[in-house]
């Protein structure tokens, strides 16, 4: 029974006994395996090889065999055949162990280079111990370990099998990739380097992960996703030529489909949720809640000032958001961050109260003003007529730079269009006060001219404060085309204080106040009737302008230049014509003397006429009669 056992080759490995019993005698136990068969070394001079070895019965060992047998046939006498049966059994599925399988096997134990593995053959496997090293070089297998490992020879000339266990993952990793492609599975794998094109993922067997399919948005930076372990659907497989390309965007899009019609089921108006910023334009941010996007918009971000959503957060922040609008039927969401807290305006009357002294930072300069920045989400402006007594600021950035901290009074509180006036100069004492004791209305001034503009020229008197002598005031008749006809920068000027605004900060000077003006007494130099002789100065569509003295000036009007009618002054006067015409009214209030060529000539008429009949010659035409009563209402209104 042992040569036939011996001969089938399925001796259990522990039956030591029924091996030793068939070595040849004079055999030592030290043996070594050549083709799967035990051969001894001779040790009493007897050459053995293993073409010509015959096996010969060491008594010792065959009596100790039987002694073993003897103990074990009363309680194994039944089940004799049973054993050989189960043997033989064994010994046919180890014959039907074929190269290129995938068996379970166990570590038995461990060398420099290999790791022994049972897998239940005659003979054991070597697996090199290289395949269990990780990027280190540390081997991570004890014995007892179970492992899959691949039959890539059945037998080697050292006895044992040649095994992997590389080849067995690949393997097996093949199957369950085709498994997971067959039936649309969620595989997961690890990215292990940059490709062309995309990426390299390791998921068993090397795969490739395209560019345009690692999200459902465009990827600049791949090297993020490198040695992170990532979900992916499998949409090309072939085994045949090994390959296999991976898409993350399909389950990235699924994931997101699904959250998106939980997020669309609970979302409401008012309610806090947390999402994560996505992407941030310069008017907003879009922020993901959850398989769907929010707009943020930048007026919504803070109760403050902020030039750039970047200023508060970055892509990939987690914040909380409140519900603004949702439009179900367009499935749009508008946001707000800072409807989070607490609106600062709410408080800001009670707590920047009028005529209160505040501290701040300038966070912007305008044209018109520096805006300050008293507390989170609250800032007043200080405009440029707020800043200095006596100078006039042309732009903030004349006083106060951006990141200045300033001090200054609150002037106005205006919660409801969020707006507080500050002023910088009402921090310091006002010159206009010291103005209007110093220089009273009626005082005459002397100064220097600081500028000369269209309308006038300002003289500076002292105290920081430009006084204005207005084009209309720099002479009673003189007229100026502009006032650089008389005045030029850095002359000494002298005038009469006109008036002091101090809530406009004017203040109004006069050249012409210093001589009498000589319209008050006009009507005891000129009389209505007189003749006056004059040179005409200018001519207008209406009539033609007289000078009677410097700065006095008479009209003739188109109607009163003579007695047939003239469509323009022009047809028969020119400028420089020396004119003879009678006074016809006067008056010193509004300036004008209105004089008659026409009226003259009637008037010399007459004269000539009454002198010519007589002062006291009777009048008995009817003309005459209504003559005198004509003139004698036109004189009446004359001297009215």
């Amino acid at each position: 029974m042992a040569y036939t056992l011996k001969t089938l080759g399925i001796f259990p490995r522990g039956d030591f006994l029924l091996q030793a019993a068939l070595r040849p005698a004079g055999n030592t136990l030290h043996e070594r395996p050549i083709k799967n068969k035990m051969v001894s070394k001779q040790t009493a001079g007897t050459e053995a090889t293993g073409k010509n070895f015959k096996p010969r019965m060491n008594q010792q060992w065959m009596d100790e065999f039987s002694d073993f047998a003897g103990e074990e046939s009363a309680s194994k006498k039944s089940s004799g055949e049973e054993d050989f049966a189960e043997l033989f059994e064994a010994s046919q599925q180890q014959q039907e162990i074929k190269e290129g399988e995938v068996i379970d096997g166990t570590i038995v134990s461990l060398s420099s280079e290999w790791a022994t593995v049972d897998i239940g053959y005659k003979c054991e496997g070597l697996v090199p111990l290289q395949e269990f090293k990780d990027a280190q070089g540390v081997a991570h297998v004890n014995v007892g370990d179970v492992v899959a490992v691949y039959l890539e020879r059945m037998e080697m000339e050292n006895g044992f099998m040649l095994l992997s266990k590389d080849k067995a993952e690949i393997i097996r990793a093949w199957d369950e990739i085709s498994a997971a492609c067959e039936k649309d599975q969620v595989v997961e794998g690890t990215v292990i380097g940059k490709v062309k094109g995309g990426l390299s993922v390791d998921i068993g067997v090397k795969a490739f992960l395209p560019g345009s399919q690692i999200d459902t948005k465009p990827i600049k930076n791949l090297d993020k996703f490198l040695g992170k372990r990532l979900k992916f659907k499998i949409i090309k497989f072939n085994k045949k030529r090994g390959n296999i390309v991976l898409s993350r965007r399909a389950v990235v899009s699924q994931e997101r489909e699904l959250q998106r019609a939980e997020t669309l089921a609970n979302i409401q108006e008012g309610m806090i949720v947390t999402g994560v910023v996505k992407n941030i334009t310069e008017y907003g941010a879009f922020i993901d809640l959850g398989g769907m996007d929010g707009l943020l918009h930048i007026t919504d971000m803070s109760w403050g000032r902020i030039k750039h959503p970047s200023e508060l957060f970055a892509v990939g922040d987690e914040i909380k958001v409140k519900v603004l609008k949702y439009d179900r039927e367009k499935e749009r969401v508008s946001l707000g961050l800072k409807q989070v807290t607490a609106n600062p305006w709410d408080e800001a009357e009670y707590k920047f109260p009028v005529g209160m002294t505040v501290k701040g930072k300038v966070v912007s300069l305008k044209d018109y003003g520096a805006f300050v920045e008293l507390d989170d989400g609250i800032e007043g402006l200080i405009h440029v007529s707020e800043m200095s007594w006596t100078e006039r600021v042309k732009h903030p950035s004349k006083l106060i730079n951006v990141g200045d901290e300033v001090e200054c009074k609150v002037l106005e509180v205006d919660s409801k269009n969020k707006r507080i006036s500050l002023g910088l100069k009402q921090l310091q004492s006002n010159p206009w006060d010291e103005l209007e004791i110093k220089n009273p209305v009626g005082t005459q001034v002397e100064g220097e001219v600081k500028s000369v503009t269209d309308f006038g020229v300002f003289v500076d008197i002292g105290l920081g404060i430009d006084g204005l002598v207005h084009v209309s005031d720099l002479a009673w008749t003189k007229k100026f085309a502009h006032p650089s006809e008389k005045y030029k920068k850095g002359d000494k000027i002298r005038a009469m204080v006109l008036g002091i605004d101090k809530v406009n900060e004017k203040f109004s000077l006069g050249v012409k106040q210093l001589e009498r003006d000589p319209w008050e007494n006009i009507k005891t130099r000129y009389k209505v009737g007189t003749a006056i002789d004059g040179a005409v100065t200018k001519l207008t569509d209406f009539g033609a302008f007289v000078e009677l003295e410097e700065g006095i000036e008479g009209l003739i009007y188109v109607s009163e230049i003579a007695d047939h009618r003239i469509e323009k002054p022009s047809d028969v006067l020119k400028v420089g014509d020396k004119v003879r015409a009678e006074i016809l009214s006067i008056e010193p209030k509004e300036r004008r003397i209105g004089l008659s060529i026409k009226q003259l000539g009637r008037s010399e008429e007459r004269a000539n006429y009454e002198k010519y009949m007589g002062e006291n010659a009777k009048k008995t035409s009817m003309g005459d009669l209504l003559g005198d009563k004509l003139q004698a209402a036109l004189g009446g209104k004359k001297d009215e």
